[in-house]
């Protein structure tokens, strides 16, 4: 033992927890240091914790189809004893309906790249495999008050399928599994330590003082506090040579029924990406259905200066915005009086691509702009920092020579340049959550 830990991560949520893990794997001394009580208390735990595998880059897919691989064998990934509580995969498939600004033939030659199985659907297999869905096009979405949200189709829509996405039932579960496996591996977890100040000390050391008064010295800080990271590197200033930003955004998912028929045959039916009136669904054992928002352009974001400050109820605004679209896109779907669901706060980067990186502090790591859509990604974005950190650490020039990750399903190569703070933004982004 050398009287301090080699890492400090700062971050107990499903990212956090999963670098953790794979530093400890690695012979690393780690310790984890969170604000809240517990594993995936934050952003992790409002997450809608969908696993599919669309994105706009072949370093996005590759690392989707990497960390589905993960989460279909959860309990043989983390290495659980079979008497300890795990979260579930729920295999649902996912309709991707088709939208100008994510082409359906941009989508199937990234998945071609990565051999991952879809199907094509025109608008009658649509409706034939989607009971009560209204194929109607009526891009772009309009603000639900307006009278043009209630103008007739101007025509219909197909999809991409993918049978093999779906959800986790339980994000904070999960969280809470890889903290739990990354403990079995020697990490040590401290909750309810919020960080005040960091600096590097002339020895190179990252000098850490907690609330309590308490100091923690390590060579080495990963930020993954989701949406107190953009803070966090302020105080250990961080960040000057940054082309990407990253803040904390509120977010609201809500939960109504399940349309009628919509669970044929006892089978839960499958996730939607609907870009084309600016939602996501979820289903949910029980006969729930799970609502969320593409940030379309008609709706104001709701930026916030201060996480821990931020209204967690739902609001009826934005209640009846997503379900009133999701009820034009399943006619039948019942609105209930009240809202139900969750508020949450994102950690979104300006690309709504997260940052994987070091810094230009030596010592200083980021695994940042993760929520909203980097939950699926998690087992991989633990594996891409430990990767990252080690070479590092040991010399190499990440920032000149970006370190390579080789996935292990499919052998193909990620470049971890792609996850770069100093990236040039993806022009074929969606713009949303949905990246």
């Amino acid at each position: 033992m050398n009287g301090h830990p080699d890492a400090v991560v700062v971050g107990a949520g499903v990212i956090g927890s999963s670098i953790a893990l794979q530093l400890a794997k690695r012979g690393n001394d780690v310790l984890v240091v969170d604000k809240a009580g517990g594993p995936g208390y934050g952003s992790t735990s409002a997450s809608s914790a969908i696993i599919r595998y669309n994105y706009s880059t072949l370093d996005g897919v590759v690392t989707a189809w990497e960390s589905g691989q993960c989460w279909t064998n959860w309990r043989s990934y983390l290495g659980l004893d079979q008497d300890v509580a795990v979260a579930q995969f729920h295999r649902t498939g996912m309709v991707f309906l088709d939208a100008d600004i994510a082409p359906r033939d941009r989508t199937i030659k990234l998945f071609k790249g990565v051999n991952i199985p879809y199907e094509e659907w025109d608008t009658a297999e649509l409706v034939q495999r989607v009971p009560g869905i209204d194929p109607g096009r009526y891009f772009p979405p309009k603000p639900v008050h307006s009278d043009e949200f209630f103008d007739d189709a101007t025509s219909t829509l197909g999809a991409l399928f993918t049978p093999d996405a779906g959800f986790v039932n339980d994000p904070r579960l999960a969280a809470a599994n890889l903290a739990q496996a990354a403990a079995a591996h020697g990490a040590t977890f401290r909750y309810r330590a919020a960080i005040v100040q960091i600096e590097q000390t002339t020895d190179g050391l990252w000098h850490l003082r907690l609330g309590d008064g308490t100091t923690i010295d390590t060579p080495v800080v990963v930020n993954a506090a989701g949406p107190w990271s953009g803070a966090l590197n302020k105080i250990a200033g961080v960040g000057a040579d940054f082309t990407v930003s990253v803040a904390p955004m509120r977010q609201e998912v809500h939960h109504v029924s399940a349309p009628p028929g919509f669970n044929a045959g006892g089978q839960l039916g499958p996730s939607i990406a609907d870009m084309d009136l600016g939602i996501y669904t979820r289903p949910e054992t029980g006969g729930g259905f799970l609502i969320g928002g593409t940030e379309p352009d008609c709706d104001a974001l709701e930026w916030i200066d201060d996480p821990d400050t931020v209204n967690l109820s739902r609001t009826a605004d934005r209640f009846e915005s997503q379900v009133m679209r999701a009820a034009r896109r399943f006619p039948d779907l019942t609105v209930p009086s009240q809202p139900s669901g969750i508020a949450g706060v994102y950690d979104v980067a300006s690309d709504w691509t997260p940052i994987y990186d070091k810094t230009d502090r030596d010592g200083f790591y980021v695994a940042i702009g993760t929520s909203g859509n980097q939950f699926k990604n998690a087992p991989l974005a633990g594996e891409f920092l430990a990767q990252i950190i080690t070479e590092v650490e040991a010399g190499h020039d990440h920032d000149h020579d970006p370190v390579q990750y080789i996935g292990r399903t499919t052998g193909l190569t990620v470049d971890l340049g792609s996850f770069s703070r100093k990236r040039a933004l993806n022009a074929e982004s969606s713009g949303t959550v949905l990246g």
